[in-house]
């Protein structure tokens, strides 16, 4: 009987780490950290007009917002959109707008970049989607999110709203 109570009280334990490390974020990357160097093409909206490549390296000291999203996750849509207008309305050319589809067709993302009408630097429509690089490198697993990066390469906001991202854009301005 002592025995199956400790074989119990072992087990228990042991499903109780099991658990603990399922919970623990793994999504994403932090504030503060260095974001990982990419390099995307761009995707036109215009036929005759040619992709061009976009690296996050050759942005150093200028400030560059990514945002990652796909038309059928309609949190990082709505973001994409609040933050290119917010950009868009605020004139300010001290933040590049990066904005990164994972939809599975480029016909998708150029309707949905055309309807959102959203006003980026630079468009880019991943083609194989989350299986494509830059979605494993910014461990995008859990989520679609945008990160602010600073002109040294550094994200200073990870899920930057509209609000917030007005408000930092008037302490740049000053």
């Amino acid at each position: 009987m002592k025995y199956v109570k400790w074989l119990f009280v072992v087990t228990l334990l042991s499903s109780l780490c099991a658990f603990v490390e399922k919970d623990k974020p793994t999504g994403g990357l932090s504030v503060g950290d260095v974001a990982p160097d990419f390099k995307i093409e761009t995707t036109s909206l215009l036929a005759g007009i040619p992709q061009k490549t976009f690296k996050l390296s050759a942005e150093k000291g200028k400030y560059v917002l990514v945002s990652f999203w796909a038309s059928y996750d309609a949190q990082s849509r709505m973001q994409n959109v609040s933050i290119s207008n917010v950009l868009r309305a605020s004139g300010n050319k001290n933040v590049e707008m990066v904005s990164v589809s994972f939809d599975e067709y480029r016909s998708i993302c150029s309707e949905t970049i055309r309807n959102d009408q959203i006003v980026a630097s630079v468009c880019s429509w991943q083609a194989k989607g989350t299986r494509s690089d830059i979605y494993a490198t910014y461990r995008l697993g859990r989520g679609l999110i945008n990160y602010l990066i600073d002109g040294n390469g550094i994200i200073i906001a990870k899920n930057i709203d509209a609000a917030n991202l007005s408000a930092y854009l008037k302490t740049l301005k000053a």
